[in-house]
């Protein structure tokens, strides 16, 4: 029977929580206004849905420019810089070689894949703009695009490219986390509720026959 010593320390602070947990309920909530808006002919139930569509976007605008913030002058595991690691991902690339180094904060191979998903994030939040003031005449962008309809091919496919991108992202993120921890034997998925991230400091074998 093998027991597991744990070594912690607190890495994430509340605000990175607090705008992670923001973000990703807004996308799911995102996600579901599109799904089931497919249940609904074109009337007013289906309007009502893409109307609450528009305001989740304005949502994950405000966590997208909260994050681009706190990833410059928030504390050590927060800013980007520490997610910054382009030699790791040249030598992974390089020998095939997917296994990162443990450490505490953000996974030195993972950080690259979080770094791009905020980039098109950001992406799709504008395109999201635009195709609000396009299509429904709202938003910020109104003023500029409103009557501009010939934009609407140029906000939407990229915007559908990253909606469906994202779904498959939080589905092998998901996956991630759970085959994570079942190989590194370390509560992982925790770490964005109460801060803390372990490493497995010892294992002892005990044979207690």
């Amino acid at each position: 029977m093998e027991t597991l010593s744990y070594r912690r320390q607190k890495v994430y602070d509340p605000v990175l929580r607090l705008i992670h947990m923001w973000n990703g309920l807004v996308i799911l909530f995102l996600m579901a206004t599109i799904w089931l808006s497919e249940l609904f002919e074109k009337g007013v139930g289906e309007d009502t849905l893409w109307q609450l569509h528009i305001y989740l976007g304005y949502a994950l605008v405000v966590g997208i420019v909260s994050r681009l913030a706190w990833g410059i002058v928030g504390p050590r595991h927060a800013i980007f810089s520490d997610m910054w690691h382009p030699l790791v991902w040249w030598n992974a690339i390089r020998h095939f070689d997917l296994q990162a180094k443990p450490r505490f904060g953000h996974n030195t191979l993972a950080s690259g894949v979080y770094l791009a998903v905020y980039t098109l994030l950001a992406v799709m939040a504008v395109t999201g703009l635009g195709l609000a003031a396009v299509e429904h005449s709202m938003g910020p962008f109104d003023v500029w695009l409103g009557d501009v309809a010939w934009l609407k091919d140029t906000f939407e496919e990229p915007h559908e490219i990253i909606y469906y991108f994202l779904m498959g992202f939080v589905v092998v993120h998901i996956a991630a986390l759970i085959w994570h921890e079942h190989k590194d034997k370390t509560p992982l998925a925790q770490a964005m509720v109460t801060g803390y991230q372990y490493e497995v400091e010892q294992i002892k074998d005990e044979d207690h026959a």
